[in-house]
């Protein structure tokens, strides 16, 4: 045995030891719990505030954030073609009651029948 091996002793078993899952299951497992980040940036001047940003990070999966009460992606009309179809639909409905308002109007002031 040599001076080195006598001071550093050989591990028999790595010091950490092996990884418990892969990267798959500890995606699976952070959206199936959800997973928060949560931040401030604040830029002062002389104890004069600027600037402040305010950054909340939610990662989870659908199902968990509807769980959670969070389910803006299915108003939003940008993200949801059936969202976009509903504001669509709101929109002509709203333009069709203007448009009878404005006949109905047009008839009082004129006397003209439709």
């Amino acid at each position: 045995m040599t001076d080195l091996e006598h001071r550093y002793p050989a591990r028999e078993t790595e010091p950490y030891g092996p990884p418990s899952g892969s990267l798959a299951d500890l995606l699976e497992r952070v959206l199936d719990k959800g997973i928060v980040i949560a931040g401030d940036i604040k830029i002062d001047l002389l104890d004069i505030e600027l600037l402040t940003i305010r950054l909340r990070l939610f990662i989870a999966s659908v199902d968990t954030a509807k769980k959670a009460g969070i389910d803006w992606w299915e108003t939003d009309p940008a993200l949801s073609s059936r969202a976009a179809r509903d504001a669509l639909a709101e929109e002509n409905a709203r333009l069709r009651e203007r448009l009878d308002a404005l006949e109905n109007a047009a008839e009082e002031t004129t006397g003209a029948v439709r």
